[in-house]
């Protein structure tokens, strides 16, 4: 009979999060030998990984940092909620959260090349992928610096980890402004920060749409302009953050607030897990 005890199952469990039956075939094939059963379990695990490629994570978290006028904002998947909320995971996102500060990777291709403590980000969680038993992935990072960044993170549930995160960048005003902001973006989901962003042929579907919906109502000819510019600037006040109603007093705009405040807001990045 191999030599380990319940705590040594216990031990190796905790360590890898691999399952208990898989914890005792590596033991029992390692005789005892914890370091050897660990490699065993990760060797087999690292068969299973090409497999796992073709696998959906859609579940996971968002970590993120700001402080000194940056902010990293990172974007960690796996494939069940079970994992997601698991502290061997949390770990793993908050060792590639500190890589992707430490290189200032912007994008995910260049955060998985980065060093995480002797090893690849890439490394990392093919580690991970074979003693989790789960296909994990860095699926976006993102970076902003500005002379205020704040960086805001909710919980969609209280069993989950934060599944929305935001980074905001304001110059002047100070950090409580920029941190009302962060807190509206994750609530009301902006797709840019002003109307210069939006491409113009997306403005000009936009009219077309209007106008075609607008005669399809019966609209007098007359009233069709004032019409088609209300539909389209309601489409602005829906995807442009400063034309936004603010979350905390719909009376003003979230430009408005900023202004009052003696602030610009500069950049902003929201992602939410699996979206």
């Amino acid at each position: 009979m191999a030599n380990y005890t319940a705590a040594d199952i216990k031990a190796l469990r905790e360590k890898t999060a691999a399952g208990m039956m898989d914890v005792k075939k590596a033991l029992d094939e390692a005789e005892g030998d914890m370091a050897k059963a660990e490699e065993i379990l990760r060797v087999k695990g690292l068969k299973g990984v090409t497999k796992r490629e073709g696998r959906t994570a859609s579940n996971g978290l968002v970590a993120a940092k700001a402080e000194g006028g940056s902010g990293t904002l990172v974007e960690v998947l796996c494939e069940t909620d079970f994992v997601a909320k698991g502290e061997r995971f949390g770990a793993l996102a908050d060792e590639v959260l500190a890589a992707a500060i430490e290189s200032k990777a912007t994008d995910a291709e260049s955060l998985l090349a980065a060093d995480a403590g002797g090893k690849t980000v890439q490394q990392l969680l093919d580690d991970a992928n074979a003693t989790i038993g789960e296909k994990i992935e860095v699926k976006r990072v993102a970076r902003l610096e500005g002379e205020h960044v704040v960086s805001y993170l909710h919980k969609t549930s209280p069993d989950l980890p934060a599944q929305i995160g935001v980074l905001v960048a304001t110059e002047g005003g100070d950090e409580s402004v920029a941190r009302d902001v962060a807190m509206h973006i994750a609530a009301f989901s902006p797709s840019v920060l002003g109307r210069d962003e939006i491409a113009e042929e997306t403005v000009e579907n936009e009219r077309r749409v209007a106008e075609a919906t607008a005669r399809e109502e019966g609209k007098p000819e007359a009233a069709l302009p004032k019409i088609i510019e209300g539909r389209v600037n309601g489409y602005f006040k829906e995807n442009v953050l400063l034309e936004q109603a603010f979350a905390k007093d719909a009376k003003k705009t979230v430009g408005k607030v900023l202004e009052e405040a003696g602030a610009k807001a500069t950049g902003f990045a929201r992602f939410k897990v699996g979206v």
